[in-house]
């Protein structure tokens, strides 16, 4: 069986280990022989752990053999020996935390963070520690302690970030899936670069704690996948158990809650929706904002797929207040700046962490608060906007994966704006989504002629993400048939 695994969705894992027909030792067993020939080449790991892994494997088989004799499967937990791993901005106990940076004494955590906890207790196995950019800052995963990570579909090439290394995990076959965290795009931004789905849950749908350096509760937790049936799987582990009031779906979705599992819940029709297409930005008056041809023609091709299941698809007129990139910027920089650092440690920070640090701690609680307040007021505003149609339609990102290097640029040459504005420019429709708090997915659609993914990301109203889900899976294009989509992109 453990030939096999390889070919096994996440969803397909998770019942093979159930059933008992792959034990949790093989698995981990797998998943570790893949990372040991593939990390070395990617960098999508910082830390293995090899060891604890096996451990936890062996436990977990011996629960499943027990659970067999008391004839009661249904008591093993839904994920029950499910490798995965997690962001280096996490705890995971006994192993070190970087938050990606020279900085941090990386001292072995002495518990387990709230998503860790979490997973764990859904029966899932931690095979290490991912690669992050310096305290999850940037839109690549590059940072002064590990090598870079580096995108599975060309080596040169970057996998975006915050989870670029859980995400080039993910789509080089070293983990089935594997949670992210995403509080300007960093699920999305490299689910799409690395041609995997990442979802975005709405603000609150995964409970857990808010961050003292997230006053704009920008940050939540959600699953990056192969496919939208996996990425389902994990959104069910992290939700939580559904709601078996027997309410109807529209009435649990109104409160942020889907009524019935999503992995239920995703092979099902979404029903005939009103898509809006837009291109606009509230980086628009900035940066140069210039989505690439291939781009562009992947966003048709996704109009036009879901034209076909018989969705209207229409032109979104949608307008942003220019005051926008100045308020985002200051709150999602404020974090660096309650950082605590010795003092002797701030030169090993990189030039893009130190500059936004020492303007975040220049900047007065005043001015902070008003930047949150209007926030708020773009957070309205622009949700209204967006209920003229039942989901909203655009490129997940301006262009193709970046070359590692590309947006930090020489240190004697590229300015923090300079790899900011870089930033803003390749992933110039994420971070709204997490100011205006909604559910979000990022799903290749298309593959470019030298293989490359090209995605659309779908935005829809809080608790829509079974439709978006749904939607996710009309419109995938795995990676196998990257040759078939980019014929037609060029037709």
């Amino acid at each position: 069986m453990d030939d096999g695994v390889a070919s096994l969705s996440a969803r397909g894992l998770r019942d093979a280990l159930r059933s008992g027909e792959l034990s949790a030792r093989d698995a981990v067993a797998h998943f570790l022989e893949a990372i040991s020939s593939q990390n070395p080449h990617l960098g999508a790991f910082v830390t293995v752990t090899a060891e604890s892994a096996l451990a936890e494997a062996a436990t977990a088989d011996e629960a499943h053999a027990a659970a067999r004799r008391a004839g009661n499967l249904e008591t093993l937990p839904p994920l029950h020996g499910v490798p995965t791993a997690f962001k280096d901005l996490v705890d995971v106990k006994g192993v070190p935390t970087t938050h990606g940076s020279a900085t941090v004494e990386a001292r072995a955590a002495q518990h387990d963070g709230p998503v860790v906890a979490l997973l764990r207790r859904a029966g899932a196995i931690s095979l290490g520690k991912t690669q992050v950019p310096e305290f999850g800052l940037t839109a690549y995963s590059e940072n002064r302690i590990a090598p870079p990570s580096r995108n599975p579909h060309g080596h040169a090439l970057s996998s975006g970030g915050s989870s670029g290394g859980s995400a080039a995990a993910v789509a080089a076959g070293m983990l089935p899936f594997a949670p992210g965290s995403d509080g300007g795009g960093s699920i999305r931004i490299p689910a799409a670069a690395c041609g995997i789905v990442g979802l975005k849950p709405g603000r609150g749908l995964v409970a857990l704690p808010q961050g003292t350096g997230d006053a704009a509760r920008l940050v939540v937790s959600g699953p990056l996948a192969r496919t939208a049936e996996d990425a389902a799987v994990l959104l069910d582990a992290l939700v939580g158990p559904p709601n078996r009031s027997g309410g109807h779906p529209g009435e649990a979705e109104a409160h942020g809650r889907h009524a019935a599992s999503y992995a239920d819940a995703v092979v099902r029709d979404p029903g005939r929706l009103r898509i809006g297409v837009t291109l606009a930005s509230p980086w628009d008056q900035r940066y140069r904002i210039q989505p690439e041809p291939e781009v562009l023609a992947a966003l048709d091709v996704a109009a036009a797929r879901l034209e076909a299941q018989g969705h209207h698809v229409g032109e979104a007129d949608v307008r942003y207040d220019n005051r926008y990139p100045d308020a985002f910027t200051a709150a999602w920089t404020a974090g660096v700046g309650l950082l605590r650092l010795a003092s002797h440690s701030e030169p090993l920070l990189t030039p893009i962490t130190r500059a936004f640090r020492r303007r975040a701690q220049q900047r007065t609680p005043a001015k902070l608060a008003e930047s949150l307040h209007f926030l708020r007021r773009f957070e309205r505003d622009t949700i209204a906007q967006y209920s003229r149609w039942d989901v909203m339609l655009m490129p997940a990102l301006a262009q193709t994966p970046r070359p590692v290097g590309w947006f930090s640029g020489p240190e004697w040459q590229t300015t923090a704006d300079d790899d900011y504005a870089r930033q803003c420019e390749f992933a110039p429709w994420s971070s709204m989504v997490n100011v205006c708090g909604l559910p979000a997915v990022s799903v290749p659609v298309a593959w470019t002629d030298l293989g490359l993914p090209l995605a659309v990301q779908i935005i829809g109203p809080t608790g829509s993400e079974a439709r978006l889900l749904q939607l996710a899976r009309i419109l995938e294009a795995p990676q196998p048939h990257r040759a078939a989509q980019a014929s037609e992109i060029r037709a």
